[in-house]
């Protein structure tokens, strides 16, 4: 049987993420708890207790849940398991998926993300852009009605995340206006994303820029298991690759149908979201016709594919 586990970007947070899980795995508080000291603050109370809003600053944000993704993904390994085919995580999520794959330090990997969301947030500051979903278009027709857009502000596809569903990414009044007109030029709807930064597009160039400088200092190894990356849907070996293709996804489109398509093509029937929330099992399930989903969080649904997946 060929599986995969997909790591979730931001937008799946919540205060007391993992808890149910981590009642049954001690993996989980153990790395909460790594991360705090990684960190130097205490992000183990910030995921457990919050405040909210401290939780959805995007500099924590991005930390918390790539420690809890690897915190998901060790209790997973301490089952016994076989290995998976390959990994992806959306956006963010990549990262988490070169820590499992032991081509980044953990520790390495928490301060990068770290810094990546201060530079996102410094490049357009609050207010100025954001992100909006566009359902019921096909690329193509969400490309075109970016480009319908009578101002001169940005807005262009960002996160193609399903067929049907596409995330863009532009300057508020842009973003007001897709808003506004969205449904008159074919979508079924148009929804503002929790999201202040507009990720994943030219406005992240000098963000982008300033993280491949981080990269640099960073070592990076091979993975040991595939992961197929945002910018292309590809797998990397050589490190240099490995931190231009996360250098290129912050202001590059997510081609996350394109990582699905590929996998499935690859003969993976059965996909594990590892980490908080369901968003990347329901994206999965638009994309693939009787695909076998499981949301690693139910500690039900972790226990019963553990055993089915023993080496």
């Amino acid at each position: 049987m060929s599986y995969t586990l997909l790591f979730p970007g931001q937008g799946s947070q919540s205060v007391g993420m993992l808890k149910a899980l981590g009642d049954a795995h001690p993996q989980i508080s153990q790395t909460f708890d790594e991360a705090s000291d990684a960190l130097g603050f205490d992000l183990a109370t910030l995921v457990r207790e919050g405040p909210k809003d401290e939780l959805d600053r995007t500099e924590n944000t991005q930390p918390a849940l790539l420690a809890a993704g690897v915190a998901v993904w060790r209790a997973w390994q301490a089952q016994g398991v076989l290995p998976p085919l390959a990994l992806a995580g959306h956006s963010l999520g990549e990262y988490t998926a070169l820590v499992a794959a032991e081509s980044i330090a953990f520790a390495d990997a928490l301060k990068l993300v770290a810094l990546r969301g201060r530079l996102m947030q410094a490049a357009v500051p609050e207010g100025q852009g954001g992100m909006v979903a566009v359902i019921g278009l096909d690329d193509e027709a969400v490309g075109k009605l970016c480009t319908a857009y009578p101002g001169r502000e940005l807005l262009a596809p960002a996160n193609y995340n399903a067929p049907g569903q596409v995330v863009v990414a532009g300057e508020t009044p842009a973003l007001d206006w897709l808003t506004a007109n969205g449904k008159a030029h074919g979508a079924r709807m148009v929804m503002r994303v929790g999201m202040s930064v507009p990720s994943h597009c030219s406005l992240l160039k000098s963000a982008a820029d300033e993280l491949a400088v981080a990269l640099a200092a960073i070592p990076i190894t091979a993975p040991k298991i595939p992961v197929l990356h945002n910018l292309d849907a590809l797998p990397r070996h050589e490190p240099d690759a490995i931190r231009a293709a996360l250098a290129a996804q912050l202001h590059q489109p997510v081609q996350w149908t394109r990582i699905i398509q590929s996998l499935s093509a690859q003969g993976v029937n059965t996909w594990l979201e590892c980490g908080p929330g369901k968003v990347l099992t329901g994206l999965v399930k638009r994309s693939v016709e009787g695909a076998t989903l499981v949301v690693l969080e139910d500690p039900t649904a972790f226990a019963a594919s553990a055993t089915h997946l023993k080496a």
